[in-house]
């Protein structure tokens, strides 16, 4: 792999296009540490190895759930059905530095008392193996430690293009 200068590097203006129509899941990423919960809204993860399985998700720096995440063990990465816009909008659009969502919702302890919602069955619980600085977000690296229902339709991104963010990114 080589190295390039930050001047051999493109923009965003010049990125955006490439990235622009994509379509990919929104999840919902709850977690716990030092007696506070936390979730949001996240449009960044994805399977990152097959053998050992590994999810690595990427949460803002700007969210109150990044601060939570930073001293937590686990962290619970929740599909959104696809008839729940409402939560997107819930975990998207709210901060935690200003709003208890949790409180909003119905939710059990899970692993690590990350908060399981009792309305997204397919989900995913991962043990934190590993952080990684990305820019504006933090990568955790996740070992999975429990799956729920790995069924029904699920929002995607273009679901929730309608939703202003809780914080910039």
């Amino acid at each position: 792999m080589t190295r390039h200068d930050a001047a051999d590097h493109l923009d965003e203006e010049a990125f955006t296009p490439f990235v622009e129509g994509l379509d990919y899941p929104v999840y919902v990423v709850t977690t716990a540490a030092e007696g506070e919960t936390s979730g949001c809204l996240v449009g960044f993860a994805t399977q990152s190895s097959i053998d050992p399985p590994r999810l690595l998700v990427c949460l803002s720096q700007a969210n109150h759930t990044h601060g939570v995440a930073l001293a937590a063990t686990h962290l619970a990465v929740h599909l959104v059905p696809a008839d729940r816009h409402d939560l997107a909008e819930l975990f998207g659009s709210e901060t935690g530095d200003e709003v208890d969502k949790l409180s909003r919702v119905a939710w059990t302890p899970g692993p690590g008392g990350v908060p399981l919602l009792d309305d997204c069955p397919r989900r995913f619980v991962g043990e934190i193996l590993a952080r990684h600085d990305l820019g504006d977000h933090t990568g955790h690296l996740l070992a999975p430690v429990t799956v729920g229902e790995a069924k029904g339709e699920t929002l995607a991104f273009a679901d929730v293009q309608d939703l202003d963010p809780g914080h910039d990114a």
